[in-house]
């Protein structure tokens, strides 16, 4: 190795152990949220960028003088930390404490609500535009490395990482705090019978947890301008470390955090296009190789959905074709009404599709999926290529989009039904991350963020066909799910799903009916990208991204998990509500935020819980 090479590696080096600091201080926040109060908190991201966002305009607009000296220039970045944390208090009184009873996944998409209220929120407090504070004074310079340089201020974020994880050590290992809080993360119930009340510890956790978010965001303001798509791009790098490590582990936060940064430096020096995916590939193949991250354990107190069987699962044929002709005749309305009217139906027959795709995985096959938008994707993108590129008529299309999606979902579904709850939702994200990052940056095939547009997959006066076409196919599919409910293969996975020793003791065969359903789901879901394709005429990477899979997890669970008719019903609220607010209302998102936090926390069951009881069926 060369004088020359040898510098540049250390310099590679030296960056990856700088960003591993900064996804240390934001992983070990996650991972003390979650270690005491069992919420795996997506809004983690936000107090990221609002300690950043403080921090800049308290340099930049406020106090300008401050970022002339270095004690003041520390003390407006623990401003951002105090803020972050105070907001992060006022979230867990009033948001988190409601969450600490319900299963995963509805924490999950109801700190997905918390997060689009808080973004909204800055977005109104703070303007839309990017903050560029000035660099760090007396750290400006750079020093050596061989025939390089490296930026001094790194090198001093490089040494808060260890002393942040050593600071914690000490409170976790050595103080009253900590002891409690340790009792509270093995068994709060016990905490509470012995006379310590475990409500103001798990609010000094969340106070803390989200202090260190804000404190990495605000020591990225002399890296990089302050802007409001700082929450998505870390909490999804945040998770992929926290998974790794292990969730509720700090040593495996700070392991993970290592082996990260260096993946995401080596990548970015040899394979800039590729960095996201490497990460993801890595923690792919940790989670393959260890289920529960490298120092992960199972949990004790992990919050499990109850056992339940679909609810007003018609047994009447003729119930059901009154539903389905009411469905056709509000279709026909939607068409009348003209082309915004027809486009709103178009696009809530195919996320009722694409709803049903998931909700037959997750409420028979238990398999939690956040990266749903892996198969949407790669239907879409399998079925603009295949027309674009080989002039395939949309039928030929179709099909191709539903064998791109099979093979796919067939070759990773071995890997991902091995895992379950968090760990199979962020291991599925991973793959949807990858394909995304493919999507944007394998210009050649994709487009990039230019996209395949253009698509002839829909004539001309071919659009009411295509409207009812898909009305029929939407009804198609919730009576296929109500046979599946109510066939022998539903039988199994209800029951692989509530007892799984019991049914592989009595012959049936666990991971087979998972991967089936994984499989035939991750199909239809192909279909679903497909018709999205041919409806809009155009496919861009937003398709497989992490803001799609989780709307088609709103769509489900806005209109009931359980429930039959609830992806129609979803869909229905998802996209009236979408369209009535983003017409008159810009800050829309974050309105839709609190929707989704009020369903998830006052109605678990969705808008048709408030129609059926929990015990009522007809199955």
């Amino acid at each position: 190795m060369t004088e020359l090479q040898a510098s540049a590696f250390a310099i590679v080096a030296l960056n990856g152990l700088s960003h591993a600091s900064t996804l240390f201080l934001v992983a070990s926040g996650l991972t003390l949220i979650f270690g005491v109060t069992r919420i795996v908190n997506f809004a983690h991201g936000s107090f990221y960028m609002l300690g950043a966002l403080l921090g800049a305009h308290w340099l930049v607009n406020w106090f300008p003088d401050w970022s002339g000296n270095g004690l003041q220039y520390g003390l407006a970045m623990l401003a951002g930390a105090l803020g972050a944390a105070l907001v992060g208090g006022l979230a867990e009184i009033f948001v988190l404490r409601k969450l600490y009873a319900v299963p995963e996944l509805y924490q999950l998409v109801a700190t997905f609500g918390l997060s689009l209220f808080l973004h909204d929120a800055m977005r109104c407090g703070f303007g839309p535009d990017e903050v560029f504070a000035p660099r760090f004074p007396a750290l400006k310079g750079s020093f050596a490395v061989g025939d390089g340089f490296f930026p001094s201020y790194q090198l001093v974020t490089i040494f808060l990482g260890p002393m942040v994880w050593l600071g914690l050590h000490v409170l976790l290992k050595h103080t009253l705090f900590g002891s409690r809080l340790r009792a509270a993360t093995a068994d709060s119930e016990m905490l509470s019978a012995l006379g310590v009340n475990p409500r103001p510890i798990m609010l000094g956790v969340v106070v803390l947890g989200c202090a260190l978010a804000g404190l990495g965001g605000a020591l990225q303001l002399p890296r990089e301008p302050a802007n409001l798509q700082m929450d998505m791009s870390i909490v999804v790098e945040t998770f992929a470390v926290v998974v790794t490590g292990g969730l509720g582990s700090i040593g495996g936060a700070m392991a993970a955090a290592l082996l990260m940064g260096q993946v995401h430096a080596i990548g970015a020096s040899l394979f800039p296009q590729a960095t996201l995916v490497l990460m993801f590939l890595t923690m792919g193949l940790v989670l393959a190789f260890k289920p529960r991250g490298l120092f992960g354990k199972w949990q004790a107190q992990e919050v499990r959905e109850a056992a339940r069987i679909f609810v007003n699962v018609p047994v009447s044929d003729m119930r059901f074709v009154w539903l389905a002709v009411a469905l056709l005749v509000a279709t026909v309305l939607a068409i009348v009404g003209g082309p915004y009217w027809q486009s709103l139906a178009d696009d809530a027959l195919i996320l009722i599709i694409f709803g049903i795709s998931l909700q037959a995985m997750m409420a028979l096959g238990a398999l939690v999926t956040f990266g749903h938008a892996a198969f949407f994707g790669l239907g879409a993108y399998a079925a603009a290529l295949a027309s674009l590129q080989w002039g395939w008529s949309l039928p030929a299309a179709l099909l191709s989009a539903c064998v791109a999606s099979f093979s796919f979902a067939a070759i990773f579904g071995v890997v991902l039904v091995r895992s379950s709850g968090v760990y199979l939702a962020m291991l599925s994200l991973a793959l949807a991350q990858v394909l995304w990052a493919l999507a944007n940056q394998w210009v050649e095939l994709t487009g990039g963020d230019n996209g395949v547009i253009g698509l002839p997959l829909l004539a001309d006066g071919e659009s009411t066909a295509f409207t009812m076409a898909l009305a029929a196919l939407a009804i198609l599919c919730v009576y296929a799910l109500r046979r599946l409910v109510r066939s022998s293969l539903g039988a199994a996975l209800q029951a692989v799903r509530d007892v799984p020793v019991r049914a592989a003791a009595s012959g049936l065969s666990v991971l087979g009916t998972r991967y089936a359903v994984f499989v035939m789901c991750a199909t239809l879901a192909g279909l679903a990208g497909g018709l999205f394709a041919a409806h809009k005429g155009s496919v861009f990477p937003s398709v497989a991204s992490v803001s799609t899979s989780v709307d088609i997890l709103l769509v489900v669970l806005l209109g009931g998990l359980h429930h039959l008719w609830g992806t129609l019903a979803g869909a229905g609220v998802l996209v009236w509500v979408s369209a009535a607010l983003g017409r008159n209302f810009e800050y829309w998102r974050g309105a839709l935020g609190l929707l989704v936090m009020a369903i998830m926390v006052w109605a678990p069951q969705g808008v048709l819980g408030f129609r059926w009881g929990a015990n009522r069926h007809g199955a």
